[in-house]
């Protein structure tokens, strides 16, 4: 057999890592003995000594990889059997990449400043080692002999809090710890007792957890981890001001640990101000969208923007469709359309009763509902598996919204589809968004829907602000603001109220703010007497003053 032959035969065998018994039926049996009795590096040198150096590195290269070509599995990270058997029972298998990554880190002990696109398992990627460090180690007691709360993870919305205690409670399950989550717009009674009988872990809102903190209801003062989860939307909704008042209660030396689906230099900069000599994981580019996202973008006039989405969803037949909308009312008019449609939609804002969200929520989840019409705030914490359709009834003002939202669909390896209704209006925000995720986003003419081509862009009023063109608010990339319409004066702004990310105030109500809540301080900041809420850049979108019980 000639060398030529011989080197053939020997790559196919590498590559496809195979034993070096299946060399017998393709060479001598003296080479048979060589590759028997030798390590294969050696082996590929004896029987081709014209093979250069080169090219047996290739060789030995490609032996390695394919020696690590099974993938890795959650017992590869250093889990404990019972977090791995919870796991397991969850049907999970293999862990996603910023798991493989975040979880052995997080076990080291290290502060850890970590960004993955949304629906990639964060969530799993800072529960599970906490869960294990908190089994590893007796749990203290404070001075009346309860369970001290030895983790605490702060979430922007009351959806997202319970969202990441159902994740706790699910991986927990074999182990002997307590968690509980705390929101505004229920009674406080309820936290209270389940406080009183002692919690490990706490997932809260900062709000509520002020509050409670206030009234001297719970003790933080032995907490060993604390997570900052969907830190990019603390930022934006102005929370860093009730962050900043939770660190100053925490004890200082303690793990903390930030995640974020986007990564931008503001959240690293913060990070920078919160975290000590934190490790730096970033599984994808900054503000990506998830690869498994179909996006299109269908152009139309604003007044039919209603009839095409329920064409799309009576004619494509969808059964589950999450709808994003700017306002709270504007969920409220295209739910009730819908409903005359016989498509059967419910809205979930920050005016809906937290008992209406969660009854909304269950629904869609379940199936039992078609539609559910969110605001970007209130729809943080929803995770659904397998959820197929995403509309932007209205293209979002802040860019990075536009990741958030279409991040519902796509997640855990299944695909999904985002799709936009862009009228003339909203030309400016999208290329805002084309230029975010660095990418020409699919543009497709529905039949019997084509825009009107004489309609021309006019400004977007929402309250006493106005985006888009001619607005005073441009979108996520700012702009110079406007000269304010005729017969208004611009309101003066709070001396506690600005517009820097890093020194922002209380979050929107949309967030926190229960049905019905009153004060008195009249409209806020950036709405109607109506109460109609805004969108905004965001560094500048408007921030507003009163924590909600």
């Amino acid at each position: 057999m000639d060398s030529e032959t011989l080197y053939c035969d020997l790559r196919r065998t590498v590559h496809r890592a195979s034993r070096y018994n299946a060399l017998c039926d393709a060479t001598s049996s003296h080479a048979v003995a060589v590759a028997s009795d030798a390590p294969q590096s050696i082996c590929l040198h004896r029987l081709v000594p014209s093979l250069n150096e080169r090219q047996q590195a290739d060789l030995r290269r490609s032996q390695q990889t394919g020696a690590r070509s099974k993938p890795m599995k959650f017992t590869d990270l250093g889990l404990i059997e019972p977090l791995v058997r919870a796991v397991h029972d969850h049907g999970y298998e293999t862990p996603t990449p910023i798991q493989a990554q975040a979880i052995p880190a997080v076990l080291k002990g290290g502060d850890l400043l970590a960004g993955a696109q949304t629906g990639t398992g964060k969530t799993a990627g800072f529960v599970l080692p906490m869960l294990q460090r908190l089994q590893s180690q007796a749990a203290p007691r404070d001075a009346r002999g309860r369970i001290a709360i030895r983790a605490l993870i702060l979430t922007p919305t009351r959806e997202l809090a319970a969202q990441v205690e159902e994740s706790v409670r699910t991986y927990g399950k074999h182990l002997a710890l307590r968690s509980m989550v705390m929101f505004g717009g229920v009674g406080m009674q309820p936290q209270i007792d389940k406080l009183r009988r002692g919690v490990d872990i706490l997932v809260a809102t900062p709000g509520r957890l002020l509050d409670h903190h206030g009234q001297r209801t719970l003790d933080l003062s032995q907490v060993q981890i604390f997570v900052l989860d969907e830190a990019d939307r603390m930022l934006d909704m102005g929370f860093i001001h009730d962050i900043k008042k939770i660190l100053g209660i925490v004890p200082p030396k303690k793990q903390s640990l930030l995640f974020s689906a986007t990564f931008s230099d503001e959240i690293k900069s913060l990070a920078d101000r919160l975290l000590n000599q934190p490790a730096l994981i970033e599984v994808a580019r900054r503000n990506a969208p998830a690869e498994l996202v179909a996006q299109r973008v269908h152009p139309v006039s604003r007044d039919r923007k209603k009839d095409l989405l329920a064409h799309l969803i009576l004619q494509g037949d969808w059964h589950q469709v999450l709808v994003f909308t700017r306002t709270k009312h504007g969920a409220n008019r295209l739910t009730e359309f819908l409903n005359k449609c016989d498509i059967t939609a419910m809205a979930i804002h920050g005016n809906k009763s937290q008992s209406a969200r969660t009854k909304a929520l269950a629904d869609f989840k379940s199936g039992d509902l078609r539609v559910l019409v969110a605001t970007d705030i209130a729809a943080r914490g929803i995770d659904i598996d397998q959820l197929p359709h995403v509309v932007n009834y209205e293209i979002p003002n802040v860019p990075e919204d536009y990741v958030h939202r279409i991040g519902r669909t796509g997640r855990a390896g299944a695909t999904g589809e985002a799709i936009s209704l862009a009228c003339v209006d909203e030309e400016i925000f999208l290329r805002d968004i084309q230029r975010l995720i660095h990418k020409e986003i699919p543009r497709e003419v529905v039949k019997g829907f084509e825009p009107d081509p004489n309609e021309r862009a006019e400004p977007i009023v929402l309250g006493r602000m106005t985006i888009g063109v001619g607005g005073n608010r441009r979108g996520g990339n700012g702009g110079r603001p406007s000269r304010p319409p005729q017969g208004r004066a611009p309101k003066p702004a709070h001396p506690s109220r600005t517009a820097n990310p890093l020194q922002g105030t209380h979050a929107p109500r949309d967030a926190r703010a229960p049905q019905g809540q009153k004060t008195s301080r009249g409209p806020r900041p950036g709405t109607s007497p109506s109460g109609t809420s805004h969108g905004g850049p965001a560094g500048a979108r408007p921030h507003r003053g009163g924590r909600s019980r």
